[in-house]
């Protein structure tokens, strides 16, 4: 990527953010901690989404000795809702490796924070430049949009080396102390509000208008270029609501995989059809529930669910729809809604 005087640029929208920053929770402070935490529930999450988690989140867990200490099933609990619980887990390790290697203290550096489970490149740089001014840039998927369309580049923005040299660049005309935190929070938020990723760009309302190729040559919408990704693998998979009385069997997945940890209804590769569902668990009756669909990253599961009359009570662990709505289960992966059972996630 050429960039036309990066350096006038970035000041331009320090300068920018700086007059025109939102009140966001995270931002009342340089508590690297609270920085951290706001990063990690972030990725892949509207703000919006990730304001009340946040506040509930500091309110149990307020500093890095809280976190280190949390029962597993507490931390997703306080984490239901946000998905990719593997950042969950990581933050209560990175969290035990501060307490144990740091004395409690955050590291400070770009370098050191990358030590930490489940903090890469980017989340070093942000936290390092935000809350101790380090010249380091946090390069996601909103910089390298405002950085394609400033300098017209064509390049695929998802190409690792393409990422890699875009963060060398600005790391040549990073600032340090505030002025690092106003350029890194600076290139986020004119990602988010102006540099948009889908419509039209509000190139009337940005500060580097003038000095966007992007803009000049009429190209900015159709910025940045992204190689076409693979297809998300289907799975088949049968959901079975067991219940017997007023109870249900609910289990607890692997410690690995998908939804790791979590407690949910059990789950079976394939589609069974009702007659194998009933001849497997020697059931009174099957009924199906409907059909449902989520969406990983890279798999999407297709899933059909079943009602399944149980004649007894057999060796799983058995609650009553009660026990769901009041106890502190990691969570389910699918829940009751009003007196029905159905197939909804969270």
């Amino acid at each position: 990527m050429e960039f036309i005087d990066l350096k006038t640029t970035a000041a331009s929208i320090a300068d920018w953010y700086a007059k025109h920053k939102r009140d966001l929770p995270w931002r009342q402070g340089k508590d690297p901690y609270r920085i951290w935490i706001s990063e990690i529930m972030l990725q892949q999450t509207r703000i919006e989404a990730v304001i009340p988690y946040y506040g509930r989140f500091l309110s149990e867990l307020p500093d890095v000795a809280a976190l280190a200490a949390v029962p597993e099933d507490r931390l997703l609990k306080l984490w239901e809702g946000l998905g990719y619980y593997s950042r969950a887990r990581n933050l209560k390790k990175a969290a035990q490796t501060v307490v144990q290697e740091f004395g409690g203290q955050m590291p400070q550096t770009a370098a050191e924070l990358r030590i930490l489970p489940g903090i890469g490149e980017y989340t070093a740089g942000a936290i390092a430049s935000i809350a101790f001014g380090e010249p380091e840039p946090a390069v996601d998927g909103n910089v390298m949009r405002v950085l394609a369309r400033l300098s017209a580049s064509k390049e695929d923005v998802m190409d690792a080396k393409v990422r890699k040299a875009a963060a060398s660049r600005l790391r040549e005309i990073y600032p340090a102390g505030e002025e690092a935190a106003l350029l890194t929070e600076g290139l986020m938020e004119l990602g988010e509000r102006i540099c948009i990723p889908n419509g039209t760009p509000l190139c009337g309302d940005c500060p580097c208008a003038g000095r966007c190729r992007g803009h000049a040559l009429g190209i900015e919408a159709q910025l940045p270029v992204r190689a076409e990704t693979k297809a998300r693998k289907i799975e088949e998979k049968t959901v079975l609501v067991l219940r017997c009385g007023d109870r249900y069997a609910l289990e607890k997945r692997p410690g690995t995989g998908l939804l790791a940890g979590l407690w949910g209804f059990p789950i079976l590769d394939g589609s069974l059809t009702e007659d194998e569902i009933k001849a497997r668990f020697d059931a009174a009756s099957v009924r199906p529930l409907g059909k449902a669909k989520h969406i990983f990253t890279h798999i999407e599961w297709h899933m059909e669910g079943y009602l399944v009359e149980c004649k007894e009570l057999s060796n799983r662990h058995w609650v009553t729809k009660e026990d769901i709505d009041s106890k502190e289960w990691a969570g389910p992966l699918f829940r009751f809604r009003e007196e029905t059972v159905w197939l909804s996630r969270r």
